[in-house]
């Protein structure tokens, strides 16, 4: 199949689905007696990127496939657009997410026994809802604890092609440092397109718990070097 027409398809398809798209569902779009394969598919993935270089948009692998997005480098001004008003996000959730991610498969107990504090159950629901974790298994102990991990959205979400994308523990001094890091980029706009920006705020109903003791703050991020553990290859 000529490359230059594979491409074009593939721009199309990455254009028209809203969502990541992996090899398999591109190769998916064609007959059976003209499917080009992965290998053909990634000589037009390779050129579509080269296309792409110097404009607007880029070619994006992240968890779930391959994508077209904004070049962040332009949503302080292409943010503009969006009138409503970002995410805030407290400390203590992203605290909570970023061990999650370092230390996965883990329990809520052994969350809260790394932070100090107890957890609050808003925390998990927001991070939940956001589809940003999920059970994984449980703990074979008394009780049975869920076992917490990221999933394929945070992957995407973040812009990551697997966990072994994250910054390691010793290049994140502060926890603050989160959210540059992992680009946290509003919901509605994840919804519309990959356009990514900034927010590392806290939520409404996350401080008014805080600020009347319902979710004590907890002291500062475990020593980078005590907690640090090389990431899974995989978050499905």
């Amino acid at each position: 199949m000529d490359i230059a027409h594979l491409k074009t398809v593939v721009e199309g398809a990455l254009l028209a689905a809203g969502e990541p798209l992996n090899l398999n569902q591109l190769n998916a779009l064609f007959p059976d007696e003209e499917k080009p394969g992965h290998g053909l598919l990634r000589e037009a993935l390779a050129a579509l990127d080269a296309d792409l270089e110097g404009r607007a948009v880029e070619l994006t692998e992240v968890g779930s496939g391959f994508r077209i997005q904004i070049r962040s480098r332009l949503m302080p001004v292409i943010s503009q657009l969006w009138t409503e008003k970002t995410p805030r996000y407290s400390r203590a959730l992203l605290e909570t997410l970023a061990i999650i991610a370092y230390r996965q498969p883990i329990t809520r107990g052994e969350i809260e026994q790394i932070r100090g504090v107890s957890l609050s159950a808003n925390i998990l629901r927001t991070l939940q809802e956001r589809d940003w974790i999920k059970v994984v298994g449980h703990r074979d102990v008394p009780g049975r604890p869920e076992l917490l991990g990221t999933s394929r959205a945070f992957l995407d979400y973040f812009n990551l092609r697997s966990l072994d994308e994250l910054p390691t523990l010793a290049e994140i001094k502060d926890i603050d440092n989160l959210e540059p890091e992992l680009e946290l980029i509003h919901p509605a706009m994840a919804e519309a397109g990959p356009l990514e920006s900034h927010a590392n705020e806290t939520t409404e109903e996350e401080s008014t718990q805080e600020g009347r003791g319902e979710v004590p703050a907890g002291p500062s991020s475990p020593e980078p070097e005590a907690e640090a553990r090389e990431p899974k290859t995989g978050s499905d």
